[in-house]
C-alpha cells in the first residue's frame, strides 16, 4: 500500500493531487479569543503537519485587509474574522469543522 495517490491515478505529481485531497480533509477550528485591551484575535487551527503556514497566513492577511502572524502550528489574525474567513479558506481548499 506504499503508493500516493498521483501514482494510482496516474497523474503527475506536478498537479500536486495529494496536497490538493490533504487540504480537503483537514477540518480548521476557528475562534476568537481578547488579548491585550480586549482587542479580539482570530485564530485558526486544526493544520496537517507539514502545511506552509507562513504563505496561507500570508494570503489570509491580503484576502482580509488584516495583520497577523504564525505560532505554535496556528494562524493567527489581528481582529474578529468568524464571519468572512470561512469563504477565505474555503477558496483555499480547505474545510471548517
Amino acid at each position: 500500500m506504499g503508493k500516493d495517490l498521483s501514482e494510482i491515478a496516474g497523474l503527475p505529481d506536478e498537479l500536486g493531487v495529494d496536497d490538493d485531497l490533504a487540504r480537503a480533509e483537514t477540518e480548521l477550528t476557528v475562534r476568537v479569543e481578547s488579548r491585550r485591551y480586549g482587542k479580539p484575535m482570530t485564530i485558526v487551527e486544526g493544520f496537517a503537519p507539514g502545511t506552509d503556514l507562513s504563505a496561507l497566513a500570508s494570503t489570509l492577511k491580503k484576502q482580509l485587509g488584516t495583520g497577523g502572524t504564525v505560532d505554535d502550528g496556528h494562524v493567527e489574525l489581528q481582529g474578529d474574522h468568524r464571519d468572512r474567513l470561512p469563504a477565505v479558506l474555503e477558496a483555499e481548499g480547505y474545510a471548517l469543522a
